[in-house]
Parts: structure tokens; C-alpha cells; sequence
């Protein structure tokens, strides 16, 4: 499994464990609580990779290198002196935990070195407990949940004992060493308790760029043997790396100086622990739980044993398709990184017409009630259609409206008594009151609407016939309803096909935002949820019909 493959077994196990919950006979409180403590688990995910070693050592840079971005602080001298987790979030934030009950506060990302460098915040002068930062960062989103730890043998004994407190939370430990001075004492002290407690580690020698290949060479040498001394047959594996370089890389978007930099190999093996052994663990535990807890539920029926049948094909698929994983790391680091679609606007083609509509209202409420003329040409076309009359007496004033529309009105009143006095049978005279209303041609707004919608249509195919910034990648979320006009207008298969593509990305992304949020209500951890599944209900709307009143018309006739 990939890692949207396994958000999605994550995801079908939630809705197993809805519909075992609906079979129930009743349930206990502790059953309820039974059932909220697996919910909980699923939408409390994620995998801890804590970061650690001596001061100096470059952790903070090469977890920049690793997220592509610049925003923790990173230095020469002893530079954390507090717990620092990195998270996704749909903006950059810092919350800040304090020890002795405080409440939290939140900070901007550029005050984080007040409070976590040993600067700023000398011997944790503070009581900062923890900073969490939270980034709009596509591989956070895909469960990493990284943890950079103060340096060991810093001056400050209290660094070193804050670093070995935090070790139990760790599923996984990324050793960051460098060629200057490899592997010091306490690296090796914090390596094997590690090992000792069976958690996987990654050793990471950084800043190869400033040692000869020979160099680098004779020290990867001298750290596989002082690592197979110190922890026996499961010797970790030892990545070689550039953190600088690596960042430098992703930014200029060089694939070679990427590559050259080892970053790309060691994010490639932390994706396939993830997937291949650390997420199909936790996915079989889970399966087995439920299982244990649909068998004491469920009384027999043909529903319950279709649950059961459909809870132990998800576990074989997931037992199965767990080592395989690893055939198809490279291509999820990939997706991961360049098919992020964090802060997609809503559709543009909705978005113009909604901004010609308002400024056409803006004035049209004002000249319907002070000109005589703009009133009889009201009257003549039968007003607006019904969702543009509503869109205007959202504007409007009671005074505005009492003198825009008494023209219409009394116009509609005369047909109405000729009507009556023609004698016509009852199918005629309702095809000659049905006259009377607004169409999509009589109606100004929706004429207007039509002409804006023509012209943003044509101004988004001008923009992808150009690549680059202006266009595929600057586009917005279509809505399903302009999706298929726009696709009309496209010439070009290929542009056509990337664009259906880019489009089925984003309705995957709000799904999985929607079910996401979906499973942290069911475990009454909507805390936990971003601004991203707060808003996925809206942003599902919005993708299928388009933004509130911008697609409103009257019918045709």
C-alpha cells in the first residue's frame, strides 16, 4: 500500500466500525467507551519519528532539508533547548505548551526562536513544556509526525535529561551524527537503548558536503563497526546526507543536487517503514479489535456476517500488501511532494460571477428605486427570475424595494385581469401567466451571468495554452457544474486529460479531508481536527454545485 492506500484502509475500517455500532443490541457505557477508544485510535494516528543527537549535528537542517522548508531555527551553538513537534496544519502556526498547568498560547512561525533556542530561552528559562509547530506540508498530512529533541552534551545538563524523557514517546528515532566528530558517547548511549527496546532507528551521518569521498568513505567504515560492537546482529542502516544541500536542492528544484545529497534515499526508507511495517501493524491490530468487538455486538445476521467477511478481506489485503510496499516508495515520496493541493481557492469561474453580480446589484437596487425608466424596463422583462430577486432584496432596503416595484407589479396585475376577461380555458391561461415570469434570456442578472461565466471560460483556456505559473498549476477548484463547460472549450487532449486529473486530486483530498473529520467526531476528538476538515462539509458543496448563489438562473422555457 501507498500512503493514500493506507489512509483509505484507515478510512474503511472507521466505516466497519460505524456499522458494527448500528447492529448492537444497545451498549453499556463502558462498551461506548470501548467503541470512542478505537475511533480514537484511528484519528489519532501518527507516527512519531524523533530526531536526536549531539548539538551542532545539523537536526534541525536536515528536517528542513526532509520538509523542504526553512522555518526551524538552525545554528552553530547549542540551538534547541525545548521539545520542538513539527505537525501538518492548513496554516503555519506555533502553539506553545507550558509546564505547571499554564494555558497555551499561540505564536507567529518567526517568534519559534524566543521560546525553543538556547538563546532566547537560556535553561528553559520560560517553562516551555513543548512548541508545536504546525505546517501546510504534504508528507505531515500522510501521518509523519516529527520531534526535534535539544542536543546532547549541550552545556545545559537540562537539555540532555528533556531529550532522554521524551525517548518513550518515540516509534521511531532518526540518529543525526555528522563527519567532524562521528558517533559521540552519548549518540551511542541513546543508540542502545533504542535497540534494546526493539523501535527502529535511522542513522544519519550529515554534512558530507565538507569531507573528499575518501573521507566519507573511511568514516561510514569506522561507524558500521563501532555500530556492530555496540548493538550486535540488527545493525541500523547509515544514511549519508547534505542537509544544506538537500534544502538548497528542493528549493531550486535541482534533481540532481537533490539526489546528490542523499536526502531523497533516507525519505524514501522512513516512507517504507512507515507503510511496510509500522502502519500495516497498527492497521492488523485494529482489525482484530474490531473483530473481537463486532463478534460480544453483533448478533448473528446476514448483515453481521457480511461485516465480518468484509473486516477479514480488509486484513488479508492489508497483510498481503504491506511488504509490497516498498516496490513503490519512490513514486509516493513523489506524489507526496509535488501533488500537494493545500489551499486550492474555490472555483473562479463562480467567484467572477459572483463579484459582476454584486457590483451590477450594487447599483441596480439604487436606479430600480430613484429612475423611472430602469423600473418600466423591470416591469417590461417580468423583474428578475427567483434567485436573482432574492440576491437583490439581500441588498436592497424595504424602502428601496417599496419603490422599485410597484411598475412590476401593477404590469402584472393588468395581464392578470386581461386574462380573466379573454375566457380562456385553464391550460391557455396558465401557459400565458407562465409567460409572465423571467427567463434565463429576459432576466438582466442571468444574462449577465451567462456573459461573465463565456468570458472566464475563455480567459482559463487562453491561461493553460501557457505553461507554467499561469497555467495549470495557478488554477483554482472547478466546480462539477463549469468543470464540464470548461472541458467543452479545451482543444487539446492532453490539457484536457491533466486537467480531469487535477480535478479527481481534489475531490480525493476533500473526501479524504471530509473522513478524516468524519472519524475524530465519532471520537469526539474534533480538536484534533484542521481548518482544512472543519471546512470540507462547505468545500464538497462548493465543488459540486459552486459557490452559494453564483450558479442561481431560472429555468428555460
Amino acid at each position: 500500500m501507498d500512503l493514500k492506500e493506507y489512509e483509505r484502509a484507515k478510512f474503511e475500517l472507521a466505516e466497519i466500525l460505524r456499522s458494527v455500532a448500528l447492529l448492537s443490541n444497545g451498549q453499556r457505557p463502558e462498551d461506548v467507551q470501548r467503541l470512542r477508544e478505537l475511533f480514537a485510535r484511528l484519528a489519532e494516528d501518527r507516527f512519531n519519528l524523533v530526531v536526536v543527537g549531539r548539538f551542532s549535528r545539523g537536526k534541525s537542517s536536515l528536517m528542513n532539508a526532509i520538509l523542504g522548508t526553512d522555518r526551524l531555527p538552525v545554528g552553530i551553538v547549542p540551538l534547541t533547548s525545548v521539545i520542538t513537534t513539527v505537525a501538518y496544519g492548513s496554516k503555519e502556526q506555533v502553539i506553545i505548551h507550558y509546564q505547571g498547568g499554564r494555558l497555551s498560547s499561540e505564536a507567529s512561525i518567526e517568534l519559534l526562536p524566543e521560546y525553543v533556542t538556547q538563546m532566547h530561552n537560556p535553561g528553559n528559562a520560560r517553562q516551555v513544556k513543548m512548541a508545536e509547530v504546525r505546517l501546510p506540508i504534504e508528507i505531515l498530512r500522510r501521518g509523519f509526525y516529527f520531534v526535534d529533541t535539544p542536543g546532547l552534551g549541550s552545556p545545559s545538563l537540562e537539555n540532555t535529561r528533556t531529550t532522554e524523557g521524551f525517548l518513550p514517546e518515540a516509534d521511531a528515532f532518526l540518529l543525526v551524527t555528522s563527519y567532524e566528530s562521528p558517533l559521540s558517547g552519548e549518540e551511542l548511549r541513546i543508540l542502545r537503548a533504542a535497540s534494546s527496546s526493539a523501535r527502529r532507528v535511522f542513522v544519519v551521518v550529515n554534512k558530507q558536503d565538507l569531507v573528499s569521498r575518501e573521507e566519507r568513505s573511511l568514516v561510514l567504515r569506522y561507524l558500521r563497526e563501532q555500530l556492530a560492537e555496540s548493538v550486535g546482529q540488527n545493525v541500523p542502516r547509515v544514511f549519508s546526507v547534505s542537509a544544506r544541500e538537500g534544502l538548497e536542492a528542493k528549493r531550486s528544484q535541482d534533481a540532481t543536487q537533490l539526489a546528490a545529497s542523499g536526502v531523497p534515499e533516507l525519505e524514501a526508507e522512513l516512507v517504507r517503514f512507515l507503510l511496510a511495517e509500522k502502519s500495516a501493524e497498527f492497521l492488523l491490530r485494529l482489525c482484530d479489535r474490531i473483530a473481537d468487538l463486532a463478534q460480544e455486538w453483533a448478533p448473528p445476521s446476514a448483515e453481521a456476517t457480511r461485516l465480518k467477511e468484509r473486516l477479514h478481506s480488509l486484513a488479508k489485503r492489508i497483510a498481503q500488501d504491506g511488504p509490497a510496499a516498498a516496490h513503490r516508495v519512490a513514486e509516493t515520496v513523489k506524489s507526496v511532494e509535488s501533488n500537494s493541493l493545500h489551499g486550492v481557492r474555490p472555483c473562479e469561474i463562480c467567484e467572477r460571477i459572483l463579484h459582476a453580480v454584486f457590483d451590477f446589484l450594487c447599483q441596480y437596487q439604487y436606479d430600480l428605486s430613484a429612475r423611472s425608466d430602469v423600473q418600466q424596463g423591470h416591469a417590461r422583462h417580468g423583474g428578475l427570475c427567483g434567485p436573482h430577486t432574492w440576491q437583490y432584496a439581500s441588498l436592497a432596503s424595504p424602502q428601496g424595494i417599496c419603490t422599485g416595484y410597484p411598475t412590476l407589479l401593477e404590469r402584472l396585475a393588468e395581464c392578470l385581469r386581461s386574462a380573466a376577461s379573454a375566457g380562456w380555458s385553464p391550460a391557455v391561461a396558465a401557459l400565458q401567466i407562465h409567460a409572465l415570469l423571467p427567463t434565463v434570456d429576459t432576466c438582466v442578472l442571468c444574462c449577465l451571468r451567462a456573459k461573465v461565466e463565456a468570458e472566464a471560460i475563455s480567459s482559463i483556456v487562453d491561461r493553460l495554452k501557457t505553461p507554467g505559473e499561469n497555467g495549470l498549476s495557478s488554477l483554482s477548484a472547478i466546480c462539477i457544474l463549469h468543470l464540464s463547460c470548461l472541458i467543452a472549450a479545451i482543444g487539446d487532449a492532453s490539457t484536457r486529460r491533466e486537467l480531469l486529473e487535477r480535478e479527481a486530486e481534489i475531490l480525493t483530498r476533500i473526501a479524504e479531508d471530509m473522513r478524516r473529520y468524519a472519524t475524530k467526531h465519532d471520537a469526539i476528538r474534533r480538536v484534533l481536527a484542521n481548518d482544512e476538515e472543519l471546512e470540507a462539509s462547505q468545500r464538497a458543496l462548493c465543488a459540486l454545485i459552486g459557490l452559494r448563489n453564483a450558479n442561481a438562473a431560472a429555468p428555460t422555457r
